[in-house]
């Protein structure tokens, strides 16, 4: 669908993609909005109809809410956060920059301002900040009959119906009941009869984790979350609890690799070298460009430096591009090793020195070869193998460093808490090629003796 989406995006045919989207189920529309760019995520919510635009956004990751929300109107905007659940409304608050957050929350009604301030109150990463307080309780002395008739009445409005909650006089917890032993007991049955007295809870304070691996392993669709008094305050459902897992999973992977407190720095540098202004995004990439501009004049005042040599013999000028490139090429290599490392887990910062030594025997050994190769090459063709020799050292040494660059580089900005995807190219681009020349010519004057 992703691919037919963009296809009439391209060619501005909005009426056939609107009658596209109107005919897709909820899930393809979810599955093609994470596939897609920003900018065309925009246009196609805003082709959605309303109430499926509304159902849809609720269930959207947290990073594309929040950047459709920039599109929006702040009529449009406080719309969309009203109607969702109270557990997901606290998750995109607290993705929000403070300002917007606290603008949203004074659009809303004064019961859901409170099940939100309710939430928000309790410790992040536990059950009372995840849980929703959209939930059917029965009173345990209800028949059957009233138990339905308010389970009609309230259904609309709440997370889940298929498990349901009993409570006595006091909001305190007595049970659980499913609605299938609702549904299949007489009409003047009671509910104290039917429910399950011994009911797995936790309570607010619980981590989140404990609670998703709870879930989890009881097989539940929900659970109830009590206070310090036994008093029934919300559920989790099982969709929270997976996707809890999968932030715990992720986080562990952070942890793991001594990344905990960068990722949420990398998060914000992504967007606003994404979507942020002009000037946001110069304030981060120009600078490196003209500290790697001033080195880039350096690397010519080495070349005019050994003019003399390039005058006297052609052929020297012929591997500068190859040397520049070769070392270009590994220090990419590397520090696209060590960034994906990092991510997934592989590359502990605390054992980055292990990690480094390693890359530079990589970076020697894959220099050696290409070095011996790259020297036979310039005396076959030259005639010249004192110039070999010098092609072949410099191209040894210039791979070595460049795959040195590709992991001290990004770990030192990563250290300083500067902006690494900014940063880490330009600094590696220019500092090997500098290293390069002055390798290089400084070989050729040792080996052709100008």
């Amino acid at each position: 669908m992703t691919e037919r989406v963009l296809q009439l995006i391209e060619t501005k045919d909005m009426d056939s993609l609107k009658a596209l989207l109107a005919e897709a189920e909820e899930m393809e529309i979810i599955s093609t909005l994470n596939d897609l760019p920003h900018s065309e995520d925009v246009i196609v919510f805003r082709l959605l109809k309303k109430d499926k635009a509304l159902s849809i956004f609720e269930l959207l990751d947290t990073d594309i809410q929040r950047a459709l929300l920039r599109s929006f109107t702040d009529v449009a905007a406080i719309e969309y956060v009203n109607e969702m659940a109270p557990d997901d409304r606290v998750r995109l608050l607290d993705e929000l920059p403070a300002g917007v957050a606290k603008k949203l929350l004074a659009s809303l009604s004064h019961e859901e301002r409170e099940s939100t301030y309710t939430l928000m109150g309790y410790k992040a990463e536990t059950a009372g900040h995840i849980m929703t307080t959209e939930f059917i309780s029965l009173q345990k002395n209800m028949t059957v009959r009233q138990a339905s008739e308010k389970i009609r009445q309230q259904a609309e409005g709440t997370e889940t119906i298929y498990t349901l909650f009993v409570t006595d006089g006091a909001r305190k917890l007595e049970g659980v009941l499913s609605l299938k032993s609702l549904f299949l007991a007489g009409a003047d049955a009671i509910i104290e009869e039917l429910m399950q007295k011994k009911a797995p809870r936790v309570s607010t304070e619980t981590d989140q984790e404990v609670v998703a691996k709870t879930l989890q392993e009881l097989d539940l669709l929900a659970i109830p979350v009590v206070d310090k008094e036994d008093r029934l305050v919300g559920i989790i459902t099982i969709d929270d609890a997976m996707d809890i897992l999968e932030f715990e999973a992720t986080e562990d992977i952070y942890d793991q690799a001594g990344l905990a407190d960068v990722t949420d720095n990398e998060t914000n540098r992504s967007e606003v070298l994404i979507n942020g202004s002009m000037w946001e995004i110069w304030k981060v990439r120009l600078p490196y460009l003209l500290a790697t501009m001033v080195l880039g004049l350096v690397s010519g005042l080495v070349i005019d430096g050994f003019e003399e040599t390039l005058e006297a013999i052609l052929g020297v000028a012929f591997f500068i591009p190859l040397i520049m490139g070769m070392g270009g090429n590994i220090g990419t290599q590397s520090s696209t090793v060590f960034t994906r490392g990092v991510v997934l887990g592989h590359i502990q910062m605390k054992n980055f020195l292990k990690h480094f030594s390693k890359e530079i025997g990589v970076g020697m050994s894959i220099g050696l070869l290409v070095g011996v190769l790259s020297g036979i090459v310039a005396t076959l063709w030259l005639g010249m193998p004192q110039l070999g020799i010098a092609v072949g050292l410099a191209m040894v040494i210039t791979m070595t460093v460049a795959a040195l660059l590709g992991f001290l580089v990004p770990y030192v900005l990563i250290k300083l808490d500067a902006d690494q995807a900014a940063g880490s190219a330009p600094i590696i681009t220019t500092l090997k090629d500098l290293v390069a020349l002055v390798i290089y010519f400084v070989s050729v004057s040792i080996f052709l003796g100008v």
